[in-house]
């Protein structure tokens, strides 16, 4: 790919009027054509982290990546950065990034969409990540040590130990979620199905959120939201789930069948349930194909597993019709109670153990649902209990 002659500037300078452009600066930068901060902290914490000093304007990075200023802002706006106009603050590490997404287009390994998609979707999940560690975990442990030290003198040194190891974390982990999914992928029965898939989709919901909001105070609130994610996002992952999202008070999950969707369910129910400091909870779960993207689900069966969510009683889980017939011909459940105590009755007259379920269907009043119609929900019960 290369740069458009009427952007080149080949042997000129820059053009009067620039294209507009992006720098690698937070979602939340109110004035995005403003000089980057010339703090002398900043600027030492962004050369340490980015290994590299400003040395472009977006045009000159663009133009020594070989890439057209278009592409370039499309790139830099898709990873979260903000425009910044024609100020000197990009890096090498930046004109390599530009190169390497170019390179993958050029080879044909990506189309140019799916390459701005690639961008959107790594940086929305760094961004998200970057914030965290800085609220959350580098705030806590720049306090200053000593009186009469400042956070500012802490800062630097903790940065320059933490970064390499966080850094081959993040690649450890992200390898191993590829891994995960791409044996997902190769194990679905065909090319179809790796788009529009059969899936549990499942809300986990607060009850009685919006009035905990305005009784407590931010912190409590914050570590009460803190401990459902961290408890929901752990049980979710140990029992073969997938945490798609959280939403403060509601997390949205998936499996790839429903005996495993219906284990955490049952497992959130429980384990909050125990749990003194934590309102009650329900869950509301349905089967059906969903369309994938960017890591989140969409589709008829997301919205019904939501509405069953929004009637469900505390503590309870409410699927649906096709959930429940799926539960029942992997034999995790019986068809009915009827069913069961008939099987029952003939293992022991024949000697034989009866039919071991896991799960337990209770049917409930069929009730029109909001853009979906009438559904016929199920509540889910562990065997038992």
């Amino acid at each position: 790919m290369t740069v458009d002659d009427t952007q080149s500037g080949e042997g000129a300078g820059p053009p009067s009027e620039p294209a507009p452009s992006a720098y690698p600066t937070p979602h939340h930068v109110v004035d995005h054509t403003a000089e980057p901060t010339a703090d002398p902290l900043a600027i030492r914490l962004e050369q340490l982290i980015l290994g590299a000093d400003r040395r472009y304007t977006p045009f000159q990075a663009a133009r020594t990546a070989g890439v057209s200023m278009e592409l370039a802002s499309r790139f830099w706006r898709a990873m979260g950065f903000a425009d910044i106009g024609q100020a000197k603050a990009l890096t090498e590490a930046d004109v390599l990034a530009l190169r390497r997404l170019a390179g993958l287009v050029e080879a044909g390994l990506l189309s140019e969409p799916m390459a701005v998609q690639v961008a959107r979707s790594t940086g929305q999940t760094t961004a998200r990540l970057a914030e965290w560690q800085i609220d959350s975990f580098l705030e806590g442990l720049t306090e200053p040590p000593e009186p009469g030290m400042t956070r500012t003198e802490v800062t630097y040194p903790l940065v320059e130990l933490l970064l390499p190891e966080l850094e081959e974390f993040l690649v450890y982990v992200w390898r191993r979620q590829l891994a995960a999914a791409t044996g997902r992928v190769v194990q679905a029965a065909d090319d179809e199905e790796m788009v529009d898939r059969r899936l549990a989709v499942g809300f986990a919901d607060l009850v009685g959120f919006t009035r905990l909001t305005r009784r407590l105070e931010e912190e409590e609130l914050g570590e009460l939201v803190e401990a459902f994610e961290t408890t929901a996002a752990d049980l979710v992952a140990a029992h073969g789930g997938r945490l798609i999202k959280t939403l403060g008070d509601e997390v949205l999950f998936a499996a790839d069948d429903a005996g495993t969707a219906a284990e955490i369910s049952l497992r959130l129910i429980e384990t909050m349930g125990h749990d003194e400091t934590m309102p009650a909870l329900r869950v509301g779960i349905a089967f059906g194909t969903v369309t994938t993207r960017m890591g989140d689900v969409f589709g008829t069966t997301v919205n019904l597993a939501s509405r069953l969510t929004s009637i469900a009683p505390k503590d309870s889980v409410l699927v649906d019709g096709a959930f429940a017939e799926e539960l029942a011909r992997t034999g995790d459940a019986p068809v009915s109670e009827t069913q069961a105590a008939e099987e029952a009755a003939k293992a022991e007259k024949e000697g034989e153990e009866p039919p071991k379920y896991r799960f337990a269907l209770q049917p409930m009043w069929q009730r029109p649902v909001r853009g979906l119609g009438v559904v016929e929900p199920w509540m889910l019960h562990r065997r038992g209990a």
